[in-house]
């Protein structure tokens, strides 16, 4: 931000301006209180913009869809298996793996609506924030940064897996845990599929739609992804879409 010195002596803040043609990263945070204004403002493009100036780091920025299944779905199983092999049957596994999804769920929840739309203000919570989640409102359609890249995902799982192992026996534990994360890359692959996908058929129609809302439309409500489960318990049920009059 720039200060001019007016004929009155009052000194004038001009705002910042993003130049969409540099690396945007350590660009954000010098929005200061409009970086909550100019991150809701979406630039619907399939091609993403630069974060990084250095090709190292922007490496790690873009991750394909596919690589999620393909790093934790063997995870997910071997964890299943390890409760198998603690003295589980199957049968009691499955719904100890249930349970981790719907655990999953309302992680997905909280984060998305406590940490992913917190607001700020400062120069670095506003770069932070851009990198966890404004880019993705920014750039709704950058295929290359929807999911998660898995290191960021491995950073997460410590805390949740610390919780259940905690709250959990030793030999339910993993098989709780692998449903978590396979709620986690159902919801990663659903998410892609929501902005990229074109379903014809209920649910996962209702499902874009009810997306494509919390982006275009009203960003601090319908929080979930996979499910609109917690909105209804919470009660952050966007209102109905005005309906469209057939021609």
């Amino acid at each position: 931000m720039t200060w001019n010195v007016h004929k009155n002596t009052k000194m004038v803040a001009e705002k910042f301006t993003v130049d969409l043609n540099k690396p945007l990263v350590f660009q954000v945070g010098h929005l200061g209180e409009d970086y909550e204004e100019w991150v809701h403002q979406p630039i619907v493009s399939k091609e993403g913009p630069r974060f990084f100036e250095n090709d190292f780091l922007e490496m790690f920025t873009r991750t394909k869809w596919w690589a999620i299944p393909v790093v934790w779905i063997p995870v997910v199983c071997w964890l299943v298996t390890k409760s198998v092999h603690m003295g589980h049957t199957v049968s009691q596994v499955a719904p100890m793996v249930v349970g981790g999804v719907l655990l999953w769920t309302l992680i997905e929840y909280t984060l998305h609506r406590f940490l992913f739309h917190i607001k700020t203000s400062s120069y670095w919570m506003n770069t932070l924030h851009y990198l966890l989640h404004g880019c993705h409102h920014k750039h709704p359609m950058d295929g290359l940064r929807l999911v998660f890249p898995p290191a960021a995902t491995a950073i997460l799982c410590v805390p949740i897996w610390s919780l259940i192992r905690l709250s959990a026996t030793p030999s339910t534990a993993p098989a709780i845990f692998g449903g978590g994360l396979l709620g986690y890359v159902m919801y990663d692959c659903t998410h892609y599929y929501l902005h990229h996908g074109q379903p014809s058929k209920d649910p996962a129609r209702n499902l874009k739609k009810y997306h494509l809302n919390h982006h275009y439309r009203m960003q601090t409500r319908g929080f979930g992804i996979t499910s609109p489960l917690w909105d209804i318990v919470f009660s952050t049920l966007p209102p109905p879409m005005p309906s469209r009059k057939s021609s």
